[in-house]
């Protein structure tokens, strides 16, 4: 989808700095969303989905929407509305369903509000937003002030400002804003992390996170995400798009639950990639040329937890690089590096070689044991999507608590624009705001890590 949102823009860069300052506040600025001044906030930390068979809307029926939109067919959720700004996608989309057996959902295509329309109905109980990046606040608050629960997808939301409005709107309505984090659903993943919490790599150290994967043909796509991907390696200098790799180690570590993301520094190289491209690809007269690039072709994030463990996070998707996730985990009786996925425990080896982790089959997460080949029939990079889906789904109807929830969207989220402030001001350290407001501490595992 193409939207022009309104009242969402580009920062400028002392709004920027003035929003850093910000960011050391452990309480955080007050939401600018409008609700009730006197409406008191209430964790939703531990809180349980309303348990139904939830009546599914998806906002954005581009690539991702409909990939997003097989899963949740396979895995048999209710769809009962579509929203797009172009008709023709929603009408795909509307096919996809009635094919599947389900009656035709009402389909909004009036502009790029026409979402707002449709969160005003009361027969919709959970909000699929698959849009642009910077539209994935306006419509995430929009869902929760309808009654609505809802995911977004990846990164999350762009700014500290969206963090604390999603967190402070999810609280004061009871509505749960999650994040479609796939990659901490996907086979390597939740087996490692069932291994870690075995004890079998000890006490954790480190980690590394990355999104290693060469977007180039893609970024300059006239269709797509190219209409819009591209634009903001126009507007920021940081890791634009930190979860994937991310997301992963957080859970190994267990912040928010036990720990928490202290401060970071980031650093990135110069930016050549997308012009040198642009130059050997497009012809002289493309208006593209016009644009200035200003996101380096490889950022490095470092950040600190309250527990002093360590966190490397990359980003590169302007030059050539096979996809890479990195996906590290190192404690003190192990380590784990996935790409291609090896694991070495202390006195494994004499010759200290690594090893595969096929030996490790017992520790097979439970929902890949009971879906995997229904995870791999549906694909959805690899699997993921459709396991991930399906968890949220079972979340909902047997009344669980999200396994991720709006404080990991927003905590995972806000690397993306306090890399950027650390970038901007020579690689300083930058604190992580606590959008837990000091719980993180004594909370436990998600469900995902310890779930039979």
């Amino acid at each position: 989808m193409k939207f022009e949102p309104q009242h969402v823009g580009s920062w400028t860069r002392r709004r920027f700095v003035q929003m850093g300052a910000i960011t050391a506040l452990a309480a955080g600025p007050l939401s600018s969303v409008d609700l009730r001044a006197d409406a008191p906030l209430r964790s939703m930390i531990g809180v349980a989905f309303k348990k139904r068979d939830p009546r599914i809307a998806i906002i954005g029926t581009g690539g991702r929407g409909t990939s997003l939109l097989g899963d949740l067919l396979a895995a048999n959720a209710q769809v009962v509305a579509l929203c797009d700004i172009v008709a023709a996608k929603a009408q795909a989309a509307g096919a996809s369903v009635v094919k599947a057996g389900q009656k035709q959902p009402d389909l909004f295509t009036n502009g790029p509000h026409d979402f707002e329309r449709m969160l005003k109905r009361t027969d919709i109980d959970f909000v699929v937003v698959a849009t642009p990046w910077t539209w994935h606040a306006p419509m995430a608050l929009v869902a929760m002030k309808e009654g609505k629960d809802v995911a977004i997808e990846v990164p999350g939301v762009t700014t500290i400002e969206e963090c604390w409005n999603i967190v402070n709107t999810s609280e004061q309505t009871g509505k749960h804003c999650i994040m479609l984090e796939n990659c901490c659903y996907g086979y390597n993943e939740t087996l490692i992390l069932r291994m870690i919490h075995a004890g079998l790599f000890g006490d954790l150290l480190y980690g590394e996170g990355a999104y290693l994967h060469d977007l180039r043909e893609e970024l300059f796509s006239n269709a797509g995400e190219g209409l819009w991907r591209r634009t903001e390696h126009t507007k920021h200098d940081g890791n634009l798009y930190p979860t994937h790799g991310l997301g992963p180690v957080a859970n190994y570590m267990g912040i928010q639950r036990g720990d928490r993301f202290a401060h970071l520094v980031s650093m990135s190289t110069p930016h050549r990639g997308l012009e040198e491209y642009r130059k050997a690809h497009l012809k002289p007269d493309d208006p593209r040329f016009g644009e200035h690039y200003l996101t380096g072709d490889m950022n490095t994030t470092l950040i600190k937890t309250a527990s002093g463990l360590t966190i490397t996070v990359k980003h590169a998707v302007s030059t050539p690089h096979p996809y890479d996730r990195i996906n590290l985990i190192a404690g003190t009786k192990g380590i784990f590096e996935d790409y291609p996925p090896r694991i070495y425990f202390d006195g494994l080896n004499k010759d200290e070689s690594w090893e595969g982790i096929e030996k490790w089959k017992e520790y097979e997460h439970p929902l890949w044991k009971r879906e995997g080949e229904a995870a791999r029939q549906n694909g959805g990079h690899g699997g993921m999507d459709y396991i991930m889906l399906y968890r949220l789904l079972q979340c909902v109807r047997e009344g669980l608590p999200p396994d991720m929830d709006v404080y990991d969207a927003a905590s995972w989220a806000s690397v993306a624009p306090l890399s950027e402030l650390s970038v901007s001001q020579g690689s300083a350290p930058v604190q992580f705001p606590d959008f837990t407001r000091g719980q993180w501490s004594s909370r436990t595992a998600s469900a995902i890590a310890t779930q039979d």
